[in-house]
Formats: structure tokens, C-alpha cells, sequence
């Protein structure tokens, strides 16, 4: 694709069969605001994002990702990516037409080359937000979304082609060969990652922090409030950025970050970091040892909604 026509991530949408209790966390202590609520569907923004929601939260029988949404510059180029995406044998779940979510807007939804539902829209009204004051320890927007595929290059390739990602970096090491691509739609180091792993799932949602003090004060608020902590606190390479994971009420891993790195895209070439040395995962030395446990968690479960999608 010679264009991109890709801006930014607008939101994560979950299904869980818990739906008071992950509503109560993602709310509660996460730090996301609750905009509207409807028989089993909650949006919830994030107070310095003039997004209308970053996450969205679904009652259902059994725990899913429903779909990643991106942003376009324009309803023309919703359609023109709709048109190439046609044009190329993707499938399609909806024409381009107007939305019925929160700030309305004009997009379509279409699968991935793993099965997952993506929706691109533009023209989405902005919600009234505010600047996130000092100390004030919660989201001020969504960062970043890590999906795994159990067939890392083809989601890649997938995703330069047909949405105009770019790599930025790499993971990998002498013994498991690349382990994660991280991938970029503007300047900022990766809006999406794509980790390796047995099976299609979500490996993290990333939320950004106001700065250091800030993610300092949040993870910390987190853990006192006996939420799972995976790993962190600590300092990234590839990316640059902060870390601290945790595990929401139903296994999924979120992430408070801060300070991503904002790449110069005409002379950038992406590195390919080594993992199994410990100041690639965590520069300052201060998060717990990486180890099977968090990989494993960071698995998750197998994502039964996705849909199969023949080979593009």
C-alpha cells in the first residue's frame, strides 16, 4: 500500500462473562471513566483522550476480543481503503457506512488475516477531555494493543500490505528465532505489536500514563488493590517506553506506560533486539525476571470468536 490511510488505535473492545466485575475494575481502580452504559455494554474513556471511548465491555457467555478499531483521515479514505481491501480478497463484515456507536462517525468492520474483526471510521466526534493533572495517577489515553499470532511474519506482511504498518523493531534471540514485531501507523514507536504464541488471542492492551510519577503512583494504587502484577515496574529497549503489566478480573493483560518513543520515519531502520539479554527487556534492572509464567499468562486464552479466515 503507498499510502497510509491509517492514523491512529481508537479502542479496544472486550467480551467477558463477568461483566460487573470487570466493569468495576476497568472503572474502579484502572482509571477509565464510564461515558454511557446500555444492557450489557459499557464505553469507557479515557480523560485526557478526545476519543469517545478506548474501551468497550460486553456481557457475553464467553471471554473474547470482539475487535481493535483504527482511525482514517477522512470518510474518502475509509472508502478508498474499503475499496483496496475489496480489491484484494479481504472479507469484509459491513460496507462503509454510518456508525451507531458513541460520536457516531462513518467506518466499516472487516477480518484480519487471523480472524479478527477490525473497524476503521473517521469522522467520529470528539469527546470533551481535559489535560490530566500532575500526580493524577490514570490513563490519559489508550497507547498501544499487542495481538499474538501462531504465525508471527504472516500477520506482519499482513499488515504492511493491506493497512500500511511498518515495522519498527524486533524481539528475538539465537534459540526462538523473532518473537514480536512491533508495528507503527504515524511516528510513534508501535500503536500495534504482533507476539508469536500458540494460538490467535489478545496479549496486552497499553495505556499511557502522564508521566513517570504518575505511572509510579498508578501502578502502585493497582497492586494495593491486590490486582495481579505480571511484571514491572521497568524500562523497555525496543520502544523505550515504561512497563508495568497486570492481570484484569477475567486474564487479560493490561499495561500502565509512559513515554513511547516518537521515531524521525525518514531515517529510522528497525533493530532486532536480542530478549535473553535482560537490559533489552528492562533497561533499569528493576522489574521481576521474565520467565514462562508471564509468557504463558501473556498467551492467554484461545479467542473461540474469532473467525477463520481464508489465506490473503
Amino acid at each position: 500500500m503507498s499510502n497510509r490511510l491509517l492514523t491512529h488505535l481508537r479502542h479496544v473492545d472486550l467480551a467477558v462473562p463477568d461483566y460487573d466485575k470487570q466493569l468495576d475494575f476497568y472503572a474502579g481502580v484502572w482509571g477509565l471513566t464510564k461515558v454511557t452504559e446500555d444492557s450489557g455494554i459499557s464505553f469507557l474513556a479515557a480523560e485526557g483522550s478526545p476519543e469517545q471511548y478506548v474501551v468497550r465491555l460486553r456481557e457475553a457467555d464467553e471471554k473474547r476480543l470482539d475487535l481493535v478499531s483504527y482511525g482514517a483521515g477522512s470518510p474518502a479514505d475509509v472508502d478508498t481503503l474499503a475499496g483496496q481491501l475489496l480489491s484484494q480478497d479481504v472479507q469484509l463484515i459491513s460496507q462503509p457506512g454510518k456508525l451507531d456507536t458513541p460520536g457516531g462517525g462513518y467506518g466499516f468492520r472487516f477480518f484480519d488475516v487471523d480472524g479478527r474483526t477490525i473497524e476503521v471510521s473517521a469522522d467520529v466526534e470528539a469527546r470533551q477531555h481535559r489535560r490530566v493533572e500532575e500526580k493524577e495517577s490514570i490513563p490519559v489515553r489508550l497507547s498501544h494493543v499487542v495481538l499474538n499470532s501462531p504465525d508471527l511474519n504472516r500477520t506482519r506482511e499482513w499488515y504492511e500490505r493491506h493497512l500500511g504498518f511498518r515495522l519498527s523493531d524486533t524481539l528475538g534471540s539465537p534459540h526462538m528465532g523473532e518473537v514480536m514485531h512491533f508495528m507503527r501507523i504515524s511516528n510513534q514507536h508501535h500503536s500495534m505489536a504482533i507476539a508469536k504464541g500458540p494460538h490467535t488471542s489478545l496479549h496486552h492492551v497499553s495505556f499511557e500514563m502522564r508521566g513517570l510519577d504518575e505511572y509510579m503512583r498508578g501502578s502502585g494504587r493497582v497492586m494495593r488493590a491486590g490486582f495481579r502484577k505480571l511484571w514491572g515496574p521497568g524500562r523497555h529497549m525496543a520502544g523505550d517506553n515504561t512497563f508495568t503489566y497486570f492481570l484484569d478480573p477475567h486474564g487479560n493483560t493490561v499495561e500502565y506506560t509512559t513515554e513511547l518513543e516518537e521515531l524521525d520515519e525518514d531515517t529510522w531502520h528497525p533493530h532486532v533486539y536480542d530478549f535473553s539479554e535482560p537490559e533489552v527487556t528492562d533497561q533499569w534492572g528493576t522489574a521481576n525476571p521474565m520467565n514462562e509464567l508471564i509468557v504463558k499468562e501473556s498467551f492467554n486464552d484461545v479467542d473461540r470468536g474469532v473467525f477463520v479466515a481464508p489465506p490473503v
